[in-house]
């Protein structure tokens, strides 16, 4: 009886991306879910692969090549484990190890390094293959491949170095190594004898001298300036790099305070009886609690999360967006001590290794993170929540591209356990599930306590009477403003537009700045003085004249978080201005010491993007400011009205949650619009009515599934080329599929027809999210790869633009 195991490769395509066979020698033990090293294909060049099945064989066929090297003590992923993976690679259209890479932290993952010794025989060898072995012996340790190919301009498939690999004369090796942890920040400080600077060079010099130390990640912000522009300065002495050491344990200096549960409302502990006897069921359906905002959901679900610990279960918390993750680690610290752990994209690549390796040891009986925490090792789930389950971040938009929501349901199903979504204003297709019965539906209709829903004021911004002089604010909002700091009263503004001005443009030939790398305007930032592409990144000094046409006078219009401070620290200085957007919380735990610093009354009047919108509890916040409330209603996307709803009722709700009553005041060019005038009155279930009528007579989601497929690619005729073709295969395929209903529309060019330097175009198609389905768009994917090199494509089946 021989032992053989399947086992699919690291860098697979595709085209070539399955489950191969091979046999494991009697010295090697192995299981299902350990990394191995393998030789593939006709070269035998060593991979790294992974181990998806184990079984016996009574013969050896004679084709099957042996595992080389078993490179896990025990296994990466359970039992568990491998169930997500194989459904990550089925329904979402990734390669096995995309769907590896996205279910371990990142530190875990094992790097192969090739380099090159000198051998025995070195006699006897062409006269460069001679240089090339006196270059190995000049070097005390073995040189990496990239070094080799580099220092002596050869190719890794140069014959001089391949005769002498053959003769034994050089010798190459493969380093398998774990990836380097990182455990450090580098700081950059100046010295003390500075040479003659670049001008670039010198912007540096001034922001250390006037600010003292700073990590390279904000020089190269606040400079406009790649790491290039340091790295050089320290080679010429201008400046010095040393490092600050971060913690491993991200929340290990918070002091915990244990304090026991408050006394639930009648409401509350109505809904906590609901959910508490699902648990016992036999095959338990997901619920959904919604409630109005401040009505105490979080409260709920601590408790119900003390019964499944109980029970010797375990629990997964799911967070939308980093900023609601201090606030609620430290609620669930508070409640439940050290047994949490924690997990998200803020965290240093060692932090989340040693989370993710302290959840898989069973030392945390809670996990609470963002949408990549659904993949937490933990065993037994006894429960996940979904908080704000609305979002739209808990979709993954990067290979493998899943929806948190469907992974939390697969694992549920597969523990028996609860899955509980939780919103103030639920997703479209879950209240639809909740209320035909396929989700069980907890309500909350009343705030919790005395607090009471705001009084919502709408300000027709097409009236010249309610403009003040800066023509952002009403003179509605600034009576408002003023009032609040009179009486000691905290205010948050809404603006989902980071930046200072978001257009800039010449008004003598009308050329607008855009991004040289992607079909967009540029924003200005007046932080940096830069304009920057806020799909790429890309970064350029402030221009002073026309590139086109030399005019100087540059028009710098529209705003962004940036100018609205501005503007109120000329209206009232002497009120404290917090902003809270991308830019300002870039430093590690900057969005935890900025909402602490907030709640502590440090500031007045915090303005902010989405991220101020929803999950935060001030309970000095009575006045809350919508500005360019129109913005996201007629965005390019079924959702719009979904999401423009959300956010206004979730803004709305951070106002008046403590003991005095809250204001909410919206400024919209579209008074009468009914999805404004619906979430100024906080009326979802009026919302939901509308909206569902208008998703079945257009048919989208949750009457069919949204795929999308995306083409990728330099070459814009390319890009168009291979959309069709992919159409045309599609077209031809389906004809094995008679019973799959299909309404295909395009190929048409993205949104955004060019980004990051590659042109984009898509094809939409309506379908039922079936495994027929899925195999007619996976066979054609394949035979898209097989076929083309030049364009990527992808599949999307949570797609949501129109």
């Amino acid at each position: 009886m021989y032992k053989a195991a399947k086992i699919v490769i690291e860098g697979a395509s595709l085209s070539f991306d399955k489950e191969y066979t091979y046999l494991l020698p009697e010295k090697l033990t192995a299981s299902a879910g350990c990394r191995v090293r393998i030789p593939f294909g006709r070269g035998n060049r060593s991979k790294t692969g992974l181990i998806t099945e184990v079984f016996d064989m009574a013969e050896r066929p004679k084709s099957l090549k042996p595992v080389l090297e078993i490179l896990d003590s025990v296994p990466v992923l359970n039992s568990e484990g491998l169930f997500i993976l194989r459904y990550l690679k089925e329904c979402t259209f990734c390669t096995w190890f995309d769907a590896f890479r996205t279910l371990i932290p990142a530190g875990i993952s094992i790097k192969p390094k090739l380099v090159y010794r000198v051998g025995d025989n070195t006699a006897g060898h062409s006269l460069f293959a001679k240089e090339i072995v006196d270059f190995l012996k000049k070097k005390k340790n073995p040189v990496p491949e990239e070094k080799l190919l580099s220092a002596l301009g050869i190719s890794a498939n140069d014959e001089n170095l391949a005769s002498l690999l053959e003769s034994g004369a050089v010798i190459c090796e493969e380093l398998l190594r774990q990836r380097v942890l990182d455990e450090k920040v580098a700081m950059v400080r100046l010295c003390e004898n500075i040479p003659r600077l670049t001008k670039t060079q010198k912007k540096v010099a001034a922001f250390l001298d006037e600010n003292g130390d700073a990590s390279l990640k904000e020089i190269c912000y606040f400079c406009g300036c790649t790491r290039t522009v340091p790295d050089n300065m320290r080679t010429r002495g201008a400046v010095e790099y040393y490092d600050v050491p971060r913690f491993r344990n991200p929340y290990g200096e918070n002091k915990i305070n244990i304090t026991p549960p408050p006394a639930l409302s009648h409401g509350q502990q109505q809904a906590l009886d609901i959910l508490e006897k699902k648990l016992s069921e036999q095959k338990i359906k997901p619920a959904l609690l919604y409630g109005v905002t401040g009505s105490g959901k979080t409260e709920v679900f601590l408790a119900l999360i003390q019964k499944v610990l109980s029970l010797g279960r375990k629990v997964i918390v799911l967070v939308p967006e980093i900023s609601l993750t201090a606030q609620t680690v430290r609620s669930f610290h508070s409640r439940f001590g050290g047994r949490v752990a924690v997990l998200h994209s803020g965290l240093s690549m060692g932090e989340r290794m040693d989370e993710w390796r302290r959840i898989k040891a069973g030392d945390a009986d809670i996990v609470v993170g963002t949408r990549s925490a659904v993949f937490a090792p933990i065993e037994n789930i006894g429960l996940i929540v979904i908080d704000e389950e609305q979002e739209h971040t808990y979709h993954s938009e990067k290979s493998p591209r899943f929806h948190t929501r469907d992974i939390a349901k697969l694992r549920c199903s597969y523990n028996n356990a609860l899955l509980l979504l939780a919103s103030a204003t639920p997703s479209v297709e879950s209240f639809y599930n909740a209320k035909k019965g396929t989700y069980t539906l907890v309500e909350l209709p009343d705030r919790f306590g005395s607090a009471k829903l705001p009084d919502v004021y709408l300000s027709d911004m097409r009236e010249s009477e309610n403009l003040s002089s800066s023509h952002i604010f009403s003179s509605t909002l600034l009576d408002e403003l003023h009032y609040n700091l009179e009486h000691g009263e905290q205010s948050i503004l809404l603006l989902n537009r980071r930046g200072y001005s978001t257009l800039i443009r010449c008004p003598s030939c009308n050329t607008v700045a855009e991004c040289p790398h992607c079909s967009v305007s540029m924003t200005y930032h007046a932080a940096n003085s830069s304009l920057i592409c806020h799909y790429c990144g890309y970064t350029k000094p402030k221009a002073e004249k026309c590139s086109k046409c030399g005019g100087e006078m540059i028009q710098y219009s529209g705003y962004g978080t940036q100018k609205i401070a501005e503007e109120l620290e000329k209206l009232y200085p002497n009120a404290r201005i917090l902003r809270v957007d991308m830019d300002t919380t870039m430093s590690k735990f900057s969005h935890e010491k900025l909402f602490s610093s907030f709640s502590a009354k440090e500031y007045d009047i915090m303005v902010g993007t989405q991220m101020v919108a929803k999950g935060l509890n001030f309970h000095h916040v009575t006045l809350v400011g919508v500005l360019a409330a129109d913005q996201s209603l007629y965005a390019m996307d079924f959702r719009s009205f979904e999401r423009s709803f959300s956010l206004l009722t979730q803004v709305i709700g951070r106002s008046g949650r403590g003991e005095f009553k809250g204001r909410a005041l919206i400024q919209t060019f579209s008074p009468d619009n009914p999805i404004i005038a619906l979430a100024a009155n906080q009326d979802y279930n009026s919302f939901y009515e509308q909206e569902i009528k208008s998703r079945k007579l257009h048919l989208y989601p949750p009457f069919c599934t949204m795929a999308g497929i995306g083409f990728v690619g330099t070459n814009l005729g390319e890009v168009q080329r291979w959309s069709r073709l992919f159409l045309k295969k599609l077209e031809e395929n389906s004809k094995a599929y008679p019973n799959i209903p299909l309404r295909v529309l395009g190929p048409v060019d993205a949104d955004t027809l060019k980004a990051a330097g590659k042109y984009r175009q898509k094809i939409i198609i309506k379908c039922k999210n079936t495994k027929d389905t899925r195999a007619l768009l996976a066979g054609v994917l394949e035979w898209f790869y097989t076929e083309c090199g030049t364009v990527t494509a992808f599949i999307d089946m949570y797609y949501d633009r129109i």
